[in-house]
């Protein structure tokens, strides 16, 4: 497997997220307490804080972390776009666009915002549905060695056709990813 190439800013829609071994992106309750266990490597915050002009997520992360200044640790700053179908009950935040729209739309309104750079998409549920639509130009996954049983998956779509992915840090794009782990006592 080849060394990740570090993200670019090219007005990509990406569906970016941190994500256990089982395929949680959060825990239950949107709990987000496993991710700071991991280690990333160097410079991997101020690579996406760099190349990221907005923000598109769902109202359900949002009501669970209303801290738009929280994104990257507070190290990004720029235009968050909530997608809800409830607008009005919307607590008012500076720099917090709450949009009632097509989710192809929020993605028109969020790129334009980005001028140029790239919109991340945090929210399982959009990126669903985007991915649906052929609006996500890449998945982007930090896979953190954790299996937590329970929570948000990344992708839930029951009865769904599977959607072929292509690897794009090597150059066997159908390759499958090794990883290997092994349990260690918590405490």
């Amino acid at each position: 497997m080849n060394e990740m190439p570090p993200q670019t800013a090219a007005g990509k829609v990406l569906w970016h997220f941190s994500m256990s071994l089982d395929g949680f992106v959060a825990g239950p309750n949107h709990t987000m307490d496993w991710v700071t266990a991991a280690s990333h490597r160097p410079g991997l915050v101020e690579e996406y804080t760099g190349t990221t002009g907005a923000v598109l997520g769902g109202r359900t992360g949002w009501d669970a972390y209303p801290d738009p200044g929280a994104i990257y640790g507070g190290a990004w700053q720029g235009p968050l776009f909530v997608l809800t179908h409830h607008p009005g009950d919307a607590h008012p935040t500076p720099g917090v666009t709450f949009l009632s729209c097509d989710v192809a739309e929020a993605v028109r309104i969020a790129l334009k915002a980005a001028d140029g750079k790239n919109v991340e998409v945090f929210s399982p549920t959009i990126g669903r549905q985007l991915l649906d639509r052929g609006l996500i130009d890449e998945i982007d996954l930090h896979i953190v060695p954790v299996l937590l049983g329970d929570g948000i998956r990344l992708f839930h779509n029951p009865g769904g056709p599977p959607v072929r992915l292509e690897f794009l840090n090597g150059d066997e794009r159908t390759a499958a990813v090794n990883v290997r782990y092994r349990p260690t006592p918590i405490g």
